[in-house]
């Protein structure tokens, strides 16, 4: 195992322990997935996150023998899904998913989400929605997500839970929480009446102001000079300084 495999896998393991202390799942229903390079690492089944160890991941490959996987125990239930996510999309390097409450209790509800906060344009599209039944880790489930997942960062799982990709799993898990607060903003603005949706065109118009979010603008060139003005006038000072003192040194 490499350093950076290692890395991955405590990476993979201390999310899982962080979303159950926060909240946003419960027990061992959820499961984590990562690529690594040509394979997937994804979270064993039925173990408890707080007894789990870097060499407990399960490593699958994402292409050749369906369903074969390396290490001592056997991956999540969920595999399916998490692989064919990973097989039908390149972009994504990390997927979550949890049985979280209040996208749950939607998806039992079996409501996709509409446009209802402008963070909905971090999924990709306007709404969040509700893939149809189907019992957990067989293959309609993976091709309900799948479909639901298309053009979709998020989807919710029909009477089961949801799923957030991301190209990374510090993405994936940031959508995960992004999902289960809009989740539970939805439900609320519910309970007052009709909540207001945004348009399309006002969730477009966010995504595009996304991809220059969280990125500093260069400082302009005048405020760099000025910036450096009273640094040079100081250096000029302690020169001054050092001469005449040196001066004064030499006359003694």
């Amino acid at each position: 195992m490499t350093r950076e495999e290692r890395q991955l896998r405590e990476a993979i393991i201390a999310k899982c322990r962080w979303m159950n202390a926060s909240g946003l799942n419960q027990g061992t229903s959820g499961n984590i997935s990562a690529r690594y390079k040509d394979r997937m690492l994804i979270t064993p089944s039925a173990t408890p996150y707080d007894a789990m160890k870097p060499e407990m991941i399960a490593s699958m490959p994402l292409d050749g023998e369906h369903g074969s996987w390396e290490g001592p125990l056997q991956p999540s239930t969920e595999w399916r899904f998490h692989r064919d996510i990973m097989r039908g999309r390149p972009d994504v390097g990390g997927v979550v998913h949890t049985h979280s409450t209040y996208a749950t209790v939607l998806a039992i509800a079996r409501k996709p989400i509409p446009a209802c906060h402008y963070m909905m344009a971090a999924f990709g599209g306007h709404d969040i929605r509700c893939a149809g039944y189907a019992r957990y880790g067989t293959a309609e489930l993976s091709e309900l997500a799948l479909q639901a997942l298309e053009g979709r960062n998020g989807c919710l799982l029909a009477n089961h839970g949801m799923i957030a990709v991301g190209a990374n799993l510090d993405k994936a898990m940031w959508l995960a929480v992004e999902l289960e607060t809009i989740a539970r903003q939805y439900y609320l603005s519910l309970a007052l009446g009709a909540p207001h949706i945004l348009s399309e065109a006002e969730i477009a118009d966010t995504a595009k102001g996304f991809s220059t979010y969280g990125l500093q603008a260069p400082k302009p060139k005048s405020m760099a000079k000025s910036s450096q003005k009273p640094a040079k006038a100081r250096a000029a000072k302690a020169a001054a300084r050092q001469r005449i003192e040196k001066k004064h040194s030499g006359k003694r």
